[in-house]
Protein backbone atom coordinates (compact mmCIF):
# COMPACT_ATOMS: atom_id res chain seq x y z
CA UNK A 1 0.00 0.00 0.00
CA UNK A 2 1.42 3.75 -0.76
CA UNK A 3 1.86 5.56 1.78
CA UNK A 4 1.55 9.51 2.43
CA UNK A 5 -0.78 9.52 0.27
CA UNK A 6 -4.07 12.25 1.95
CA UNK A 7 -7.52 10.64 2.31
CA UNK A 8 -10.08 12.68 1.64
CA UNK A 9 -12.58 11.24 4.53
CA UNK A 10 -10.92 8.24 5.85
CA UNK A 11 -14.11 7.12 8.03
CA UNK A 12 -16.36 7.22 4.79
CA UNK A 13 -14.26 5.36 2.89
CA UNK A 14 -13.73 2.38 5.06
CA UNK A 15 -17.44 2.51 5.64
CA UNK A 16 -18.13 2.50 2.04
CA UNK A 17 -15.49 -0.34 1.52
CA UNK A 18 -16.94 -2.09 4.59
CA UNK A 19 -20.60 -1.99 2.88
CA UNK A 20 -19.02 -2.92 -0.63
CA UNK A 21 -17.47 -6.39 1.45
CA UNK A 22 -20.95 -7.00 2.69
CA UNK A 23 -22.69 -7.31 -0.44
CA UNK A 24 -20.25 -8.84 -2.33
CA UNK A 25 -19.30 -11.54 0.43
CA UNK A 26 -21.60 -11.03 3.62
CA UNK A 27 -20.58 -10.81 6.86
CA UNK A 28 -17.61 -13.17 7.58
CA UNK A 29 -16.10 -11.76 5.01
CA UNK A 30 -15.24 -8.62 7.00
CA UNK A 31 -12.03 -8.30 8.20
CA UNK A 32 -9.80 -5.00 9.08
CA UNK A 33 -7.52 -6.47 6.12
CA UNK A 34 -10.51 -7.10 3.33
CA UNK A 35 -12.07 -3.11 4.73
CA UNK A 36 -8.90 -1.65 4.06
CA UNK A 37 -7.59 -3.46 1.31
CA UNK A 38 -10.93 -2.58 -0.36
CA UNK A 39 -10.78 1.06 0.65
CA UNK A 40 -7.09 1.18 -1.06
CA UNK A 41 -5.46 2.58 2.12
CA UNK A 42 -2.84 1.14 4.43
CA UNK A 43 -4.18 -0.88 7.57
CA UNK A 44 -3.32 1.62 10.18
CA UNK A 45 -5.81 4.05 8.43
CA UNK A 46 -8.65 2.16 10.10
CA UNK A 47 -6.52 1.48 13.63
CA UNK A 48 -5.83 5.41 13.47
CA UNK A 49 -9.54 6.06 13.58
CA UNK A 50 -10.68 3.64 15.29
CA UNK A 51 -9.69 1.95 18.90
CA UNK A 52 -10.04 -1.57 17.05
CA UNK A 53 -11.95 -3.58 14.12
CA UNK A 54 -14.91 -4.07 16.44
CA UNK A 55 -14.93 0.01 17.03
CA UNK A 56 -15.05 0.48 13.61
CA UNK A 57 -18.12 -2.45 12.68
CA UNK A 58 -20.21 -0.42 15.71
CA UNK A 59 -19.75 2.99 14.35
CA UNK A 60 -20.74 1.13 10.69
CA UNK A 61 -23.44 0.48 12.38
CA UNK A 62 -24.66 3.43 14.18
CA UNK A 63 -24.00 5.54 11.39
CA UNK A 64 -26.81 3.15 9.66
CA UNK A 65 -28.70 3.68 12.37
CA UNK A 66 -28.83 7.44 12.44
CA UNK A 67 -29.33 7.68 8.30
CA UNK A 68 -32.86 6.43 9.87
CA UNK A 69 -33.55 9.96 10.99
CA UNK A 70 -34.45 11.11 6.91
CA UNK A 71 -36.80 7.84 6.29
CA UNK A 72 -38.04 8.62 9.68
CA UNK A 73 -38.66 12.42 9.26
CA UNK A 74 -40.01 11.57 5.68
CA UNK A 75 -42.54 8.99 7.36
CA UNK A 76 -43.91 11.29 9.91
CA UNK A 77 -44.60 14.01 7.16
CA UNK A 78 -46.28 11.34 4.77
CA UNK A 79 -49.19 10.65 7.76
CA UNK A 80 -52.26 11.84 6.92
CA UNK A 81 -51.39 11.80 2.93
CA UNK A 82 -51.65 8.79 0.31
CA UNK A 83 -52.73 5.59 1.90
CA UNK A 84 -51.61 4.05 5.24
CA UNK A 85 -50.23 0.84 3.90
CA UNK A 86 -48.79 2.72 0.56
CA UNK A 87 -46.45 4.82 3.12
CA UNK A 88 -45.74 1.83 4.81
CA UNK A 89 -44.54 -0.18 1.69
CA UNK A 90 -42.41 2.67 0.73
CA UNK A 91 -40.76 2.93 3.79
CA UNK A 92 -39.90 -0.41 4.46
CA UNK A 93 -38.61 -0.80 0.96
CA UNK A 94 -36.36 2.38 1.38
CA UNK A 95 -35.47 0.47 4.36
CA UNK A 96 -34.45 -2.57 3.41
CA UNK A 97 -31.97 -1.70 1.08
CA UNK A 98 -29.25 -4.40 0.20
CA UNK A 99 -26.83 -2.63 2.95
CA UNK A 100 -29.02 -2.43 5.58
CA UNK A 101 -29.98 -6.54 4.90
CA UNK A 102 -26.29 -7.07 5.12
CA UNK A 103 -25.66 -5.16 8.47
CA UNK A 104 -28.33 -6.62 10.11
CA UNK A 105 -27.29 -9.91 9.14
CA UNK A 106 -23.49 -8.50 10.53
CA UNK A 107 -25.16 -8.02 13.70
CA UNK A 108 -26.87 -11.10 14.13
CA UNK A 109 -23.58 -12.68 13.62
CA UNK A 110 -21.20 -11.05 15.88
CA UNK A 111 -21.69 -11.26 19.64
CA UNK A 112 -18.79 -8.75 20.29
CA UNK A 113 -20.78 -6.22 17.80
CA UNK A 114 -24.21 -7.19 19.53
CA UNK A 115 -22.66 -6.02 23.00
CA UNK A 116 -20.66 -2.68 21.74
CA UNK A 117 -24.02 -1.58 20.75
CA UNK A 118 -25.89 -1.99 23.30
CA UNK A 119 -23.16 -0.50 25.52
CA UNK A 120 -23.92 2.38 22.76
CA UNK A 121 -27.46 2.38 23.78
CA UNK A 122 -28.87 0.43 21.35
CA UNK A 123 -31.20 -3.15 22.12
CA UNK A 124 -32.28 -5.63 20.70
CA UNK A 125 -31.46 -6.37 17.35
CA UNK A 126 -29.65 -2.87 16.69
CA UNK A 127 -30.84 -1.27 13.13
CA UNK A 128 -34.12 -3.22 13.65
CA UNK A 129 -34.92 -2.03 17.32
CA UNK A 130 -34.84 1.16 15.55
CA UNK A 131 -36.44 1.05 12.67
CA UNK A 132 -39.67 -0.80 14.77
CA UNK A 133 -39.76 2.30 16.38
CA UNK A 134 -40.01 4.40 13.92
CA UNK A 135 -42.76 2.36 12.19
CA UNK A 136 -44.38 2.38 15.92
CA UNK A 137 -44.30 6.71 15.80
CA UNK A 138 -45.75 6.24 12.03
CA UNK A 139 -48.34 4.22 13.01
CA UNK A 140 -49.42 6.30 16.57
CA UNK A 141 -49.66 9.49 14.58
CA UNK A 142 -52.05 7.86 12.02
CA UNK A 143 -53.98 6.76 15.15
CA UNK A 144 -54.00 9.74 15.79
CA UNK A 145 -55.53 11.16 12.58
CA UNK A 146 -58.04 8.10 12.74
CA UNK A 147 -56.88 6.50 10.08
CA UNK A 148 -55.45 3.46 12.04
CA UNK A 149 -58.02 2.01 14.34
CA UNK A 150 -57.76 3.41 18.03
CA UNK A 151 -57.27 0.11 19.30
CA UNK A 152 -54.53 -0.37 17.55
CA UNK A 153 -51.37 -2.60 18.77
CA UNK A 154 -48.92 -0.16 16.72
CA UNK A 155 -45.98 -1.71 18.62
CA UNK A 156 -47.28 -5.21 17.61
CA UNK A 157 -48.33 -4.30 13.77
CA UNK A 158 -44.49 -2.60 13.56
CA UNK A 159 -42.92 -5.62 14.73
CA UNK A 160 -44.85 -7.43 12.40
CA UNK A 161 -44.26 -5.32 9.37
CA UNK A 162 -40.51 -5.22 10.19
CA UNK A 163 -40.34 -9.52 10.32
CA UNK A 164 -42.43 -9.98 7.75
CA UNK A 165 -40.57 -6.90 5.21
CA UNK A 166 -37.23 -8.57 6.33
CA UNK A 167 -38.43 -11.87 5.65
CA UNK A 168 -39.16 -10.37 2.04
CA UNK A 169 -36.01 -8.42 1.41
CA UNK A 170 -33.14 -11.08 2.98
CA UNK A 171 -32.82 -13.19 0.20
CA UNK A 172 -29.60 -12.01 -1.02
CA UNK A 173 -29.61 -14.21 -3.93
CA UNK A 174 -33.02 -13.83 -4.92
CA UNK A 175 -32.76 -9.72 -4.75
CA UNK A 176 -35.17 -7.61 -3.21
CA UNK A 177 -39.05 -8.22 -4.00
CA UNK A 178 -41.34 -6.40 -6.59
CA UNK A 179 -43.41 -3.62 -5.36
CA UNK A 180 -46.40 -5.53 -5.19
CA UNK A 181 -45.19 -8.09 -3.08
CA UNK A 182 -43.92 -5.42 -0.61
CA UNK A 183 -47.55 -3.72 -0.70
CA UNK A 184 -49.54 -6.90 -0.37
CA UNK A 185 -48.02 -8.04 2.55
CA UNK A 186 -48.09 -4.50 4.49
CA UNK A 187 -52.02 -4.61 3.36
CA UNK A 188 -52.35 -7.57 5.14
CA UNK A 189 -50.64 -7.15 8.53
CA UNK A 190 -52.36 -3.72 8.34
CA UNK A 191 -55.86 -5.06 6.97
CA UNK A 192 -57.88 -5.23 10.22
CA UNK A 193 -56.14 -1.53 11.46
CA UNK A 194 -56.46 0.62 8.96
CA UNK A 195 -59.93 2.66 8.71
Amino acid sequence: MPTGVAIRDPRQQLFDAAERILLRAGPNALTSRAVTAEAGCAKGVLHRHFADFDAFLAELVLDRIRRLADLEAALGEAAGTGTVAGNLAEALTDLFDAVAIAVVGLVITRDELRARLRAAGSSGIPLMTEASAMLTGYLAAERDLGRVAADADVDLLAATLLGAAHLLFADREAGPPDAAAVRATVATVVAGAVR
